[in-house]
């Protein structure tokens, strides 16, 4: 069978780490191709590369058949090839009708004068695909991140109404934040789509690779290692090719909890807040993991935000080692002794255009400044530690963390409250987007935490 989109012998570096390494891959019409590995295996990469953000230091790109130099997301788009992005690309100020149909707007010229009404049809028609009712005049800043996942996916959808052809839909991490009843309604929009379209899909949840994919391949250290029909595949024989090691037995390293201890960190008596949450009472011991479950929109995340101090908890009672407290600024949070990862780990866990170094001692510079003069080495040395501990995948120190993997920023987000000597850590999504590997090296992390 032809390819519709082919990568022969691919190769992109960046300063200090080749990112893709003589990488060859083809997608065949009407299937899904599955694409794992540990972060900073070169996922992302690849995909950007077929999507025109990255040009190739070396290799080709064919579409269908021809060889093809991509420049920029715009002429993929032309091309037949979209991509839906892990960190999404929405712009929350402008309507979903406006996000769907960013760059195309003449196409609903009339006259020099922009037809919303048009677009708005159009865009309804687009969100019918995806199976998502929403007013498309409605800002996307009022939806849930889960909705606004949905309009990118639309948006790359409309592609079948634009190009004569198969079209390639890249999906970067799509279920990361959706509910199972959501991730169902994705898989079967994929299935429906077969047909017109081929995609290539990216996820860390091995289970769902296999649900939805024809074939899998799997990638190392910037190759690809192996490439296998999903039907003869196992999560456990793909998660020893992505971490060339075995699963461990304990994969949430269960020997390692511990007893909490009587004495109590946190103590919640009926708090409330408009950001989405009544009357919630809980209690934290010291060494304790507390869980907390719920859909989204059940004001799970809402309450994360308001103990680590991005929302005011309006009224009831939160006492941090005995003490009320009503935080009115991640400060003084971060004072009391909370540490905060949050789901949105690149816009508000790392500082993407400052080195790893920074962003690890940025909670507690005072220990490594004196007389007003910061210590370098002091930085240097505590960040190769943590580099080292957490088995982080940087060129070094002074990289930027905005050139990380995903999984690799998250662990940079954990080692920055592990050097701050937060006693408190509020957790919102700490495993979202990384792989099995990267999780069991994040659960342990917790697990020592706890002592």
């Amino acid at each position: 069978m032809s390819s519709v989109l082919e990568v022969l012998h691919a190769t992109k570096s960046f300063p200090g780490v080749k990112a893709l390494d003589n990488v060859s891959l083809e997608i065949r019409p009407h299937e899904v191709v599955g694409l794992i590995g540990e972060n900073g295996a070169g996922k992302s990469t690849l995909l950007k590369v077929l999507n025109g953000v990255y040009s190739l230091d070396q290799g080709e790109i064919l579409v269908n058949g021809r060889a093809t130099v991509i420049h920029g997301p715009r002429d993929a788009f032309d091309r037949g090839i979209a991509m839906v992005f892990q960190e999404q690309s929405i712009l929350p100020t402008l309507s979903v009708a406006e996000n769907i149909f960013l760059g195309r707007e003449t196409e609903f010229l009339r006259w020099g004068v922009l037809d919303k009404a048009a677009m708005n049809r159009a865009a309804k028609a687009e969100l019918e695909k995806v199976h998502l009712d929403i007013d498309p005049a409605a800002l996307c800043d009022d939806l849930t991140f889960a909705e606004r996942q949905m309009v990118e996916i639309a948006k790359a959808v409309s592609l079948d109404t634009r190009v004569e052809g198969d079209i390639v839909i890249l999906l970067d991490e799509p279920t990361s934040v959706l509910e199972a009843k959501e991730i169902e309604v994705l898989f079967r929009i994929v299935r429906e789509l077969k047909d017109r379209a081929a995609f290539v899909f990216i996820s860390h949840r091995l289970d769902e690779v296999l649900d939805v994919s024809d074939r899998v391949y799997v990638m190392r250290d910037g190759q690809v290692v192996a490439e296998t029909p999903a039907a003869d595949a196992s999560i456990h024989n793909l998660h020893e090719l992505m971490v060339d090691r075995a699963l461990h037995h304990e994969y949430y390293r269960e020997a390692q909890q511990g007893t909490p201890r009587d004495e109590v960190a946190m103590e919640a008596n009926d708090i409330s807040s408009s950001s989405g949450f009544r009357d919630v009472s809980f209690t934290l011991h010291k060494g304790e993991i507390l869980g907390i479950a719920g859909v989204i929109g059940s004001g799970r995340e809402a309450l994360a935000r308001c103990l680590a101090g991005l929302a005011p908890i309006e009224s009831g009672v939160l006492e941090i080692h005995g003490t009320a407290r009503r935080f009115s600024h991640p400060a003084e949070a971060v004072a009391a002794g909370v540490g905060y990862l949050p789901r949105e780990r690149r816009i508000e866990g790392v500082v993407t255009g400052v080195p790893v170094v920074e962003n690890m001692t940025m909670s507690a510079i005072d220990d490594f400044t004196t007389g007003g003069v910061i210590l370098h080495n002091r930085e240097e040395e505590v960040a190769h530690d943590w580099i080292d501990k957490l088995k982080i995948k940087t060129p070094s120190a002074d990289t930027f963390a905005g050139s990380l993997s995903g999984g690799n920023q998250q662990k940079v987000v954990l080692s920055k409250w592990r050097i701050a000597g937060s006693d408190i850590m509020v957790l919102d999504h700490p495993t979202r987007g990384i792989d099995v590997g990267a999780k069991e090296d994040v659960y342990e992390l917790i697990r020592d935490m706890t002592e």
